[in-house]
C-alpha cells in the first residue's frame, strides 16, 4: 500500500495563497491533509537572476490516484508563472493512515 502514497510540496508567496489551495485540494479530494509551514526563505534563479523570497510551504498528503487531480488544482489556483509542485512516494508509514489518506481522496467514496 505504502507505494500508492505521495507526499506534495508546493511553494506559495504568502499564506492567504496557501491556505486557499489547501482547503480547495482538501475538499475536492485531491489530498487528505495539507500542512501549511510559514516562513521559508527560498534562493533560487530564475530568469538569469538570483532571487530570494519569503515564502510558505504546503505538504500535501495523497496518492498517484489522486496526484493528476492536485496538480491541475494547484496549477489552476497558484498564482506564479511556474509553480513548485513535486512529489515524493512514500516508502513507509502507519497502515492506518495510509488507509485514511486513500479513503479521503477516492472520489467514488461518500465522504
Amino acid at each position: 500500500m505504502a507505494d500508492e502514497h505521495l507526499i506534495a510540496l508546493s511553494t506559495c508567496p504568502n499564506r492567504a495563497l496557501a491556505e486557499e489551495i489547501a482547503e480547495a485540494v482538501v475538499e475536492r479530494g485531491h489530498a487528505a491533509c495539507v500542512n501549511i509551514i510559514p516562513a521559508m526563505t527560498s534562493v533560487y534563479r530564475w530568469k538569469g537572476e538570483i532571487h530570494r523570497d519569503e515564502e510558505v510551504l504546503l505538504i500535501m498528503k495523497t496518492t498517484t490516484a489522486a496526484w493528476r487531480r492536485l496538480e491541475a488544482a494547484v496549477l489552476e489556483l497558484h498564482t506564479e508563472e511556474l509553480p513548485e509542485i513535486i512529489a515524493v512516494p512514500v516508502s513507509r508509514g502507519l497502515s492506518d493512515y495510509l488507509a485514511w489518506v486513500t479513503y479521503q481522496t477516492d472520489l467514488e467514496t461518500d465522504k
